[in-house]
């Protein structure tokens, strides 16, 4: 769907890409996670033609579009024409209304007349803009503008939908509606790529993670597989509490009491069976065990140093 191989984009004396490396698999919902400034946007913007790297090598859709400096305009089109886009900074016009505005870029992908009411009325009532459908989008809050900005990226029934800090200024409420209508997307089997500084968006709906810091990918996995390895580097951390005092002087872990016969292990891998044994040795029995999961927020703290 989306292939990246050691793009370098150079801004003056600042490496915003240095030789990334990303994949985004058709049915994925990747989320593209770094610090500002790590080259999230850069990245985005020079997948859709907005932006010339210097090197490297972008493919759309199983076509090549870019190649050492230069792009295939007419492979860029017809990619172009299967994605929707919606930018984290972005101009829209406030004396339109949502309606007219939806219309005139419906106009710009050629949907017909036939369709374009239709689908524009769909739209307008997955973001939750019905019934603003005919106020002037300059007396929208920034929430609303966010709502009318995913309406415009899916316009176009788009196969991908690229998304460049797509909550940013959303409440609570409109944060859970735009996970959802994600979560829609690839139901119906859409491929969702976007960026994000905020962790808690990432980890509840993607199934796949990169992380970008300094312009060079650090990770792109599974958030179970990084959340793995981060276990098997940083050592597994289990809370146990048993029946009864356990004498922990002969082991290699790292145990620290938490309370009356509550403790904390730690060790490089996962001992669960070793301390269901070791405790029963003593004659004593394990009421509660819990292995804490590292956030994909100490994951990623980890990762930018």
């Amino acid at each position: 769907m989306l292939r990246i191989e050691n793009l370098v984009k150079v801004y003056k004396d600042v490496r915003a890409l240095d030789g990334l490396n990303l994949e985004v698999k058709p049915g994925q919902v990747y989320g593209f996670l770094g610090p500002n400034g790590a080259g999230k946007s850069t990245t985005i913007l020079s997948t859709l033609g907005l932006i010339f790297p210097q090197e490297g090598r972008i493919e759309l859709f199983g076509e090549e579009v870019f190649r050492g400096g230069k792009f295939d305009e007419n492979q860029l089109v017809e990619a172009k024409k299967r994605i929707g886009y919606m930018p984290e900074h972005a101009t829209l016009w406030d004396f339109l209304t949502p309606e007219q505005t939806l219309d005139i870029i419906a106009d710009a992908f050629k949907i017909p007349k036939t369709e374009k009411g239709k689908r524009i009325n769909e739209l307008l009532e997955l973001v939750g803009l019905k019934e603003a459908r005919k106020r002037k989008v300059g007396k929208f809050s920034k929430g609303m503008r966010q709502r009318l900005l995913l309406a415009q990226a899916l316009i176009n029934d788009p196969e991908l939908l690229i998304l460049d800090e797509p909550m940013t200024g959303l409440d609570p409420r409109g944060i859970a509606e735009f996970k959802e209508i994600i979560r829609e997307q690839r139901k119906a089997g859409k491929t969702v790529f976007f960026s994000s500084h905020i962790l808690a968006h990432v980890e509840e709906v993607c199934d796949t993670v990169g992380v970008i810091v300094k312009g060079k990918l650090r990770v792109e996995d599974s958030l179970e597989n990084i959340k793995r390895e981060f276990l098997r580097k940083a050592g597994y951390t289990i809370i146990i509490e048993t029946n009864k005092p356990v004498d922990w002087s002969s082991v290699e872990w790292n145990v620290s009491p938490l309370g009356e016969n509550k403790y904390r292990v730690v060790a490089p891998e996962d001992i669960r069976e070793e301390l269901h044994d070791f405790v029963a040795n003593q004659g004593a029995k394990i009421l509660t065990m819990q292995v804490k999961e590292p956030s994909l927020e100490e994951i990623f703290l980890e990762m930018v140093g």
